[in-house]
């Protein structure tokens, strides 16, 4: 251990402010991605008086079920209004923030090394708790002060450009959505003189099924009338590489409309002849079939991303013909995917989704005139936000590399 290393308990407090009188309204999550979050619970009946409050600077944290979640729940709270949380959050702050910065600290607890060696010192049986003297004895480095903030300004800086990256990206989306809203929707997509459609007089007739008029032409449907699905492969865990080989997608890689990689695993081994029918293509939209948000899990698979092989228990829904991709993505969009899975995921404890459940997803079917014309409209769209993920993968990197710094740092 470098000198320089010193233990977390030397340099924090535990804060045990209630809410007395009821003063403070705001009342807060804090979720397993280390972020304050909105709470949703149930507090009819609940004496808020006794939940704690917590104030700028301060940390709340979960030392409950570490080893089970592989990572240890803690966030740094940033706004000038305090909020209150649950009592069963411990909450400490930085006795001298004139020697360790809050936002150094919380850094460090973003490292996925803090959560290795977290997840070493659990205890507690299946569930795995951190004992609070066991973390207080976690070291980290402390640099001096100015080292300290140099190396917050760096971070921050490579943060606020992912902020911005995602804000354009989220732009991107919206508009897409509005321009399905506008086509499908409200059905004023152009009609032959290039005037919207409904509003000029397009001959519409009744759809008993949706109990609404729709455009002569088209019809009600489903997921699957315009495209095909398959499941991926059954994988061994044990003989995954970390290094080298095909990124495999595996159900923890699939998030709400993105893929993410903080658990990349690949593939390197010989490819048998199952294997290779999962392999993944521009346009493809992979889908998580197990979980607490199944039907919420879904993201498209864009050129800049392959190869990618298909793990078992994501299925892959990919579309007839390319011009027909967008339009599918969008519906589960704007038509609320989620919501058709609410109604019919099977499960209890671990809601599950079949491969059929999906693809009876219904939607209109437009005509193939109206499908090439929106893609031609919305294809240039998602080519900017497939590209606008690539940059916010590659700045993800460089705040990965950044905090994999934090370990040889020199004291000044």
């Amino acid at each position: 251990m470098e000198s320089n290393y010193k233990p977390i308990g030397d340099y924090i407090q535990l804060v045990d402010e209630r809410n007395k009188g009821l003063k403070v309204t705001s009342l807060l999550g804090l979720s397993i991605s280390k972020q304050f979050i909105k709470s949703v619970a149930n507090t009819i009946g609940t004496d808020m008086e006794n939940y704690k409050i917590i104030r700028k600077n301060q940390f709340a944290c979960s030392t409950m079920q570490v080893r089970r979640d592989k990572k240890m729940p803690v966030a740094l709270y940033s706004e000038e209004t305090p909020s209150i949380i649950s009592q069963a959050y411990p909450i400490f702050e930085i006795i001298d923030t004139q020697e360790l910065l809050p936002e150094y600290l919380m850094m460090w607890f973003t490292r996925s090394e803090f959560d290795r060696e977290a997840c070493f010192h659990a205890v507690g049986g299946v569930r795995g708790s951190l004992e609070w003297e066991d973390f207080c004895g976690m070291k980290l480095p402390i640099p001096s002060p100015e080292k300290q903030q140099e190396i917050v300004r760096e971070y921050n800086i490579i943060q606020n450009r992912i902020a911005l990256n995602n804000q354009f990206i989220n732009k991107l989306e919206e508009t897409a959505q509005a321009i399905y809203k506008q086509w499908f929707v409200d059905f004023e997509f152009p009609d032959e003189n290039g005037k919207p459609y409904k509003s000029n007089g397009g001959e519409m007739v009744w759809c008993a099924e949706l109990e609404k008029e729709i455009p002569v032409g088209w019809e009600y449907g489903c997921l699957g009338d315009l495209s095909t699905q398959f499941s991926g492969f059954s994988f061994k865990g044990e003989e995954y590489s970390f290094e080298e080989g095909i990124t495999v997608v595996r159900g923890e890689n699939v998030t709400e409309k993105r893929l993410r990689w903080d658990t990349h695993k690949k593939w390197n081994h010989k490819l048998d002849a199952r294997m290779k029918k999962c392999f993944l293509e521009s346009n493809d939209i992979v889908i998580g079939m197990d979980g607490s948000k199944v039907g919420k899990n879904w993201a498209l698979i864009s050129k800049h991303q392959l190869p990618l092989l298909l793990a078992q228990r994501v299925t892959c829904v990919r579309s007839n013909n390319k011009i027909e991709a967008t339009y599918i993505l969008l519906s589960m969009m704007v038509l609320k995917f989620e919501d058709h899975v609410a109604q019919v995921q099977t499960g209890t404890s671990v809601p599950h989704i079949s491969g059929q459940q999906i693809t009876d997803f219904p939607l209109i079917i437009p005509t193939n005139r109206i499908l090439h014309l929106f893609n031609n409209k919305t294809e240039v769209l998602f080519e900017k936000i497939n590209l606008n993920i690539q940059i916010s993968k590659k700045l993800n990197e460089m705040k990965d590399l950044l905090l994999a710094r934090m370990t040889t740092i020199e004291k000044l």
